[in-house]
């Protein structure tokens, strides 16, 4: 006499949940063996506990987990991994591009006592000087204007949240 069909829900039991996982786990790896040598497949399995702990199977013929997924990218044109190290070089060379764009402005912008300066060199450090000084005013007014319409907002809601709160009292009291 055969087994009547398990309902598939969740087990509430964490023992029972654990016991369960760790034989499911043993038969699905046995399947993949299996599968992987009666039709001659490559083929990678990974599992993540709820625990967090990762358990994999690759076929015989896989050398790693690495070259398989290497396999899946080349063959689906997609990005599995990406090496972030690429990235970090890009970014840091960016960033070094700002530093010395930044650098060159400040040594622009810095009046240097010793060396003799021109009426017109001094006129055009003074001009960007003040270009400067009007895109600095021009972001503390935007970044004030910004502060300001964030309380207003709170302060209606606050006001709102409060007049909800009266209501609520009157109600209550109208009970007793």
């Amino acid at each position: 006499m055969g087994r009547g069909k398990a309902e598939i829900k969740r087990i509430e039991n964490s023992t029972q949940r654990q016991s369960t996982f760790y034989k499911r786990r043993d038969g699905l790896f046995k399947k993949a063996k299996e599968l992987s040598v009666l039709c001659d497949v490559d083929l990678l399995l990974l599992l993540f506990s709820s625990s967090g702990k990762i358990y994999e199977y690759h076929a015989p013929s896989v050398p790693s987990v690495k070259e398989f997924v290497q396999r899946y990218e080349a063959a689906t044109q997609t990005i599995f991994f990406r090496d972030h190290r690429m990235e970090r070089d890009a970014e840091r060379a960016n960033m070094e591009k700002l530093c010395e764009l930044m650098e060159k402005q400040i040594r622009i912008m810095t009046v240097d006592e010793r060396e003799n300066y021109t009426v017109p060199s001094l006129e055009v450090l003074e001009r960007n000087l003040e270009t400067a000084m009007e895109r600095v005013r021009k972001e503390m007014e935007h970044k004030i204007d910004e502060e300001m319409n964030y309380q207003e907002t709170m302060i209606r809601e606050r006001q709102e949240e409060g007049y909800s709160l009266c209501d609520k009292v009157g109600l209550f009291e109208a009970f007793f």
